[in-house]
């Protein structure tokens, strides 16, 4: 059994920075590639940046060069690091695993107010 859990989300002005974490339960963590998405209102869940088991990392064009992903794979923790935040950054942020099937956390909402 799989469970993820977000942390780190919360307001901040324009211009800005937030950290998000996202712990996994479970012995799969280092075989997995975990990935952040979000969901603005009304809008689709996408890819905002993913990781894979070497480390290789992919970005959603929108946030590269201020987002950076990053695994610690002895806490099972990966983390998104996220500056020059802009107010189209808004939605809900969510933590994926994947690894034979997909996993999600419950989300950390995170709002950027211009």
């Amino acid at each position: 059994q799989v469970r993820l859990v977000e942390s780190g989300g919360g307001l901040v002005q324009a211009g800005g920075s937030l950290s998000l974490s996202c712990v996994a339960s479970g012995s799969i963590f280092r075989m997995s590639t975990m990935g952040w998405y979000r969901q603005a209102p009304g809008k689709a869940r996408e890819l905002v940046a993913q990781i894979s088991n070497d480390g290789t990392t992919n970005y959603g064009d929108s946030v590269k060069g201020r987002f950076t992903i990053s695994r610690d794979n002895t806490k099972s923790t990966v983390y998104l690091q996220m500056n020059s935040l802009k107010p189209e950054d808004t939605g809900d942020y969510y933590c994926n695993l994947s690894w034979a099937q997909s996993y999600w956390g419950p989300g950390t909402q995170v709002t950027v107010s211009s």
